[in-house]
């Protein structure tokens, strides 16, 4: 059985992402580095409860390749929250994960995410609701705080009571969303004061980010820097392996090729055509970039409909 406590550490994860950390993301971040714990994209608790098409097939998964399998989810009902986890769990799940931290407009302002911030206690009894009956871990990833990090361990120490056996904290307020630097020194004063792993997120894009900002954490958690970078969670799994910072790899068009359409292999197979390729043109853009020509064929690409069509603008 997954415990977050027995972990080797440095903890290194994926962050869940919506529109970006499906089954395909997962799979290739896996097939890179095979010790990286992967999240879903958050998913809606109600929705689960009440067993909503769309999105039990988001929570399908591989289980030879994606374990651990941590599972987001996001809501407010806790009677829902309690059978959305008994559902995850009947389905093979290593883990859950209370999403506390999105700071999206239409999340926040039907009291999800971010906003249960401002209500530490709703945010307690949702972790109890979830942990009752249930024998996986639950987990919370949330943000250093609504306007300033003065609540974060306060608010984090009612998680730990309630029943989290690990947090992840994003090193930015709500009102901050993705703008200015990321904060990870109200993350180190919090590990001091709460017993279960405490996880940094924000602003690593390259293995020396992750190897500076580790500090007293047992783990970092990267997102954003992956997005047309997956190769970037091997390179700071190698660098705390081998304890050693290797120079960034700048990669030919002719060398992120192959990944690339593995990526797009994967995404069809999982979804299909041509969701499986319409949902890769966020990839794809991030992909195709800093090479002679580049912005034309992002452009092109962005019409894409079937794997034969990338395969035939990426090779032309």
């Amino acid at each position: 059985m997954f415990e977050w406590n027995t972990q080797k550490r440095p903890i290194i994860a994926l962050a869940p992402m919506a529109g970006v950390t499906d089954a395909a993301y997962r799979q290739l971040i896996k097939s890179m580095a095979q010790e990286v714990i992967i999240f879903t994209e958050f998913v809606s608790s109600d929705a689960i409860h009440y067993k909503a098409k769309k999105t039990m097939k988001m929570l399908q998964f591989d289980p030879d390749i994606e374990r651990p399998f941590i599972v987001q989810v996001f809501g407010k009902n806790k009677e829902h929250f309690a059978s959305a986890c008994k559902q995850i769990e009947e389905m093979g799940a290593d883990g859950i994960d209370i999403n506390m931290g999105c700071p999206a407009a239409r999340v926040v302002s039907s009291c999800h995410g971010s906003a249960l911030i401002r209500k530490p206690e709703l945010a307690a009894e949702l972790v109890h609701s979830a942990v009752s009956g249930i024998s996986i871990p639950v987990s919370v990833k949330t943000r250093l705080g609504w306007e300033n990090s003065e609540t974060l361990i306060p608010f984090c120490k009612g998680l730990v009571e309630a029943g989290a056996k690990a947090i992840s904290i994003h090193g930015r307020t709500y009102t901050q969303k993705y703008g200015g630097e990321a904060d990870w020194n109200p993350i180190y004063d919090l590990k001091k004061e709460i017993s279960v792993p405490v996880i940094g997120n924000g602003d690593i894009f390259n293995a020396k980010d992750a190897v500076d900002k580790l500090g007293n954490l047992d783990g970092v958690m990267v997102g954003r820097g992956t997005i047309g970078n997956p190769w970037l969670m091997k390179e700071i799994s190698d660098a705390f392996k081998n304890n050693l910072i290797s120079a960034t790899e700048t990669r030919s068009f002719d060398q992120i090729l192959p990944t690339i359409i593995k990526h797009c292999e994967l995404s069809v197979k999982c979804k299909g055509e041509p969701w499986g390729i319409i949902v890769m043109r966020k990839h794809l853009a991030k992909y195709v970039r800093g090479f002679d020509g580049a912005k034309e064929v992002r452009m092109r690409l962005m019409g894409a409909e079937t794997l034969n069509d990338v395969k035939n603008e990426l090779t032309r």
